[in-house]
């Protein structure tokens, strides 16, 4: 070895060194077991009562969360539930009759009625099976419930349990072929012929078999589901219809991602989803006619636009497009309240319809009363996905429906007139509206929405026609709401960028105090000052205002470097003022930012958030847009911070290390290194649910996948590439990687290396493997962006 390489190895090492000494983090200390930062609160319910407010938490060092309770009488005491108080509390659930005095539920197969003003619950009933889906009919008398597949109702007044419909799994029983063989037939007929005693008993028994026959009463109707699944069965407020959804899973070909780790220390074969395009289910809305005794589907031919084609049929001008019936997914049925209205909200296969529909239930036609149409695809907050119909209900007049709609290009909820079809917006502007549900008495909303703007979430008020919304909360970040059930209290789990989630209490009025009631950052997580993360915008080539969070480093130990995070998911949000579900790469931000890095989060076009335009916008390309906005952060770093050019790294995992491997492959001239972690790196290789949306079908769409998956550009790799996988990911497969290794070795790239993980999925669970992980992605920054 050289001297001049000897001191050069050497300088790198000190320096990087120098670096490394300046931070109170470490890998290791982020990435041990999260139960190191202390504990926080999750999934809040209340009592029946309003008593008492319930969560997950561990407060004792438990191997995982335990049940714990905070009465309202003693707001300062945390008391820990014990198994067995756990299975006697009556926890806030199921359906109110119209007066919301009494509420009817199910525990296992004993249904309960639950009295409001004298706080006490009475078992109605117990069934041979478990009891789901419990509800009041419109008399209020009668009660409607599933139990194994079919409907039933109980009259609390005289304790009569009917069972509506008669559905079985399965094929129905084949009648015996009567005919018998040519040769049987011969001998049989010949046989009668000689033997005349022989042919008087079969008369005799033909006889016999005609009179029983007459005398026997009409056996009843019986369903078969065939090779369905049954689902979201409803019965009618008049019980004279049941609705239920026939689901047939189809038989995709399944892919296998290998365990070689196995406790049996085989290789064992693990199944997994099929591949994009690879969907054959089918999905129906049938109706039970109780009066008829038949079963039919809903027709959905009829709807507009059914036989449509999408727009990106004009890239294939040779290809012939059948223009045919879509397939489509239809909702439950939504019925008003008096049982004179059904509703039923249809989604096209193909991601570019939805429709509410009024269901004739009588004949199973639908009269389409609003069409959604994105040539890119519907979703959305409160918009539905596959059977469900997101926001839907009834307002007490029976005339309007509520939903949820894209129109305006923002998710905002929406009347409409069943009578006359008229539509009106209740909530409009540059935001997002979530969760909406009506108050007690019907007469206010209940509802979140980002209006202040999107980093926060605010809970609000509302007059159930319209009208002036009222701010319930007012702690900046995100405000998780769970209204008691009297509606006199808010529990509200809050988090702000740099402080976990904890517990509050709260009066349900705008001017009333929120009080703190959990406390959970340990000692040591509290020992070090946490950034709160600068919330910025830049300018997009396109000239559209890109979201970031940026973190900028002591002017003292900047080194002129930059690393930009990649958020997963694609569509998920993670510019906001309060505590990222990627809490452990913020604190490796806040470690870069110590070591004299710059580092800036980009919510890119396709995250959530910012309504529908921003989700469209990688429609057809994924690596477009959401790769351009990481080139245009860069450049801002380089053009507002001192940023240098040849010094900017990226990383990010899923949606994230994907977009990590666009940016080494087509953009080289910007990102000096990569670190991409459980990576797509060919989408016509990943699930239907997720790719189809954005890329439609591969063998429809073949231009918009060959465009979006990295492996098709990677002779572009010049940078320095680090690629992290887990070969137990049942949702991106090891397989991915694979193939990429395997052409950029074909390819003759040696600038790149591959960690593997055996023991990891898609997220990562052992403490040991992240750290590993984050260690080698500063190691890679470390010696690629600081040597220059």
């Amino acid at each position: 070895m050289t001297k001049s390489i000897f001191f050069s190895i050497l300088f790198s090492v000190l320096f990087i060194n120098i670096y490394a000494q300046q931070s109170d983090l470490s890998v290791e200390k982020i990435m041990q077991d999260p139960k190191w930062m202390g504990t926080f609160p999750s999934n809040i319910k209340w009592d029946q009562n309003s008593s008492a407010i319930y969560f997950n938490y561990n407060r004792d060092d438990d191997p995982s969360d335990s049940l714990y309770r905070i009465r309202l009488k003693n707001p300062k005491n945390i008391e820990k539930v014990t198994w067995t108080e756990e299975k006697d509390i009556d926890f806030a659930r199921g359906t109110y009759n119209s007066k919301k005095t009494k509420k009817i539920y199910a525990k296992g197969n004993t249904l309960i009625i639950f009295d409001v003003k004298s706080d006490k619950e009475t078992e109605l009933l117990q069934f041979p099976k478990n009891i789901s889906n419990p509800n009041f009919l419109a008399n209020e008398d009668w009660i409607a419930f599933e139990a194994d597949d079919n409907a039933y109702i109980y009259s609390q007044e005289t304790g009569i349990l009917k069972k509506l419909t008669q559905i079985k799994s399965g094929e129905a029983p084949k009648k015996k072929d009567p005919k018998s063989s040519d040769k049987a037939s011969f001998l049989e007929e010949e046989n009668l012929k000689l033997l005349s005693v022989v042919k008087e008993r079969e008369d005799n028994k033909e006889t016999s078999k005609k009179i029983r026959e007459a005398r026997k009463e009409k056996e009843a109707y019986t369903y078969y589901s065939g090779d369905n699944e049954i689902f979201n069965l409803q019965v009618s407020p008049d019980a004279k219809y049941v609705t239920f959804t026939l689901y047939q899973r189809g038989k995709s070909d399944a892919t296998i991602v290998p365990n070689y780790i196995d406790a049996s220390s085989y290789t064992t074969d693990l199944g997994t989803r099929s591949k994009v395009g690879d969907d054959e289910t089918k999905v129906a809305l049938a109706i039970y006619n109780i009066e008829k005794d038949t079963v039919y589907t809903v027709n959905t031919s009829t709807l507009p636009g059914i036989k449509d084609l999408p727009d990106y049929v004009k890239d294939y001008p040779d290809k012939e497009w059948e223009e045919k019936e879509r397939e489509v997914i239809s909702s439950q049925a939504y019925f008003s309240d008096n049982g004179q209205h059904a509703i039923v909200n249809v989604r096209s296969k193909d991601n570019k319809d939805r429709w509410i529909a009024k269901l004739d239930l009588t004949s199973g036609e639908l009269t389409n009363l609003d069409r959604q149409r994105d040539e890119a695809w519907i979703a959305g907050p409160g918009i539905g996905w596959t059977m469900g119909g997101g926001t839907m209900g009834w307002l007490p007049d029976n005339k309007h429906l509520y939903f949820q709609s894209e129109a305006t290009g923002y998710s905002h909820l929406y009347l409409l007139d069943v009578t006359n079809g008229k539509k009106k917006a209740l909530t409009s502007g540059n935001f997002e509206v979530f969760d909406p549900f009506m108050s007690n008495d019907k007469k206010n909303w209940y509802l979140s929405t980002s209006e202040v703007g999107p980093a926060e979430r605010h809970f609000y008020t509302m007059p159930i026609m319209g009208g002036t919304m009222g701010q319930l909360t007012t702690m900046t970040g995100n405000n998780d709401v769970s209204l008691s059930p009297d509606e006199k209290h808010m529990a509200i789990r809050h988090s702000y960028s740099n402080q976990p989630w904890e517990l509050y209490y709260k009066k349900n009025s705008a001017k009333a105090e929120a009080e703190q009631l959990t406390s959970g950052q340990s000692d040591a997580f509290q020992s070090y000052t946490w950034r709160d993360p600068k919330l910025i915008t830049f300018k997009a080539e396109d000239g559209a205002q890109v979201p970031a969070r940026l973190y900028v480093p002591e002017a003292s130990v900047k080194n002129n470097a930059a690393v930009i995070f990649v958020h997963g998911a694609g569509y998920l949000q993670n510019v906001h003022k309060w505590w990222s579900s990627y809490f452990r790469e913020y604190m490796f931000h806040n470690l870069l930012t110590d070591l004299g890095y710059t580092v800036i989060d980009i919510d890119y076009r396709g995250s959530a958030g910012y309504g529908r335009d921003w989700r469209t916008g990688i429609y057809r390309h994924m690596g477009g847009k959401d790769l351009s906005d990481q080139v245009d952060g860069a450049k801002y770093l380089v053009d507002n911070y001192g940023i240098d050019q040849e010094k900017i790294g990226i990383y990010g995992g899923s949606y994230g290390g994907f977009i990590t491997l666009m940016a080494l492959f087509t953009e080289a001239e910007t990102f000096t290194s990569g670190a991409a972690l459980r990576s797509v790196t060919d989408w016509a290789h990943y699930n239907h649910g997720y790719t189809a949306n954005i890329l439609n079908e591969p063998f429809n769409d073949p231009i918009a996948y060959q465009r979006s998956s990295p492996i098709y550009f990677a002779e572009g790799l010049e940078g320095n590439l680090l690629m992290a996988h887990g070969m137990v990911d049942v949702n991106v497969h090891f397989q991915d990687v694979v193939r990429l290794s395997q052409r950029l070795i074909e390819l003759g790239k040696d600038n790149w290396e591959m960690a593997i993980y055996p023991a990891e999925d898609h997220g990562f669970v052992e403490p040991s493997s992240w750290t590993d992980e984050y260690k080698r992605i500063l190691k890679l920054f470390n010696t690629t962006l600081l040597k220059k």
